[in-house]
């Protein structure tokens, strides 16, 4: 299963794809475990000091969040899932 880390999160980890071990059948919450594991450097940027995701960071599983339409860290992965984590989006200018 492959992360793809926009932005600074990408900048982090060093890279904007990170490939973890996780397959269909494995849980949401177990990829997100085998991404903070490849690069703990990311901690500090996505979880809170609970060690839960900022409320700032946006993440998606093939284009929704997986908290909002699935059942969070207990989502069942399905092949070809893509997964992705966002920081916060600023406008541009006028």
């Amino acid at each position: 299963m492959e992360w793809r880390l926009f932005a600074n999160l990408g900048e982090a980890a060093g890279t904007k794809h990170v490939e973890v071990p996780a397959e269909a059948g494995d849980t949401f919450g177990e990829a997100f475990e085998q991404l903070l594991s490849a690069h703990p450097e990311l901690e500090d940027e996505v979880l809170d000091e609970n060690g839960e995701i900022r409320d700032h960071i946006r993440v998606l599983r093939n284009d929704h969040n997986p908290f909002v339409k699935d059942d969070g860290y207990d989502t069942i992965l399905e092949e070809g899932d893509e997964l992705a984590l966002f920081p916060p989006v600023s406008g541009g200018s006028r």
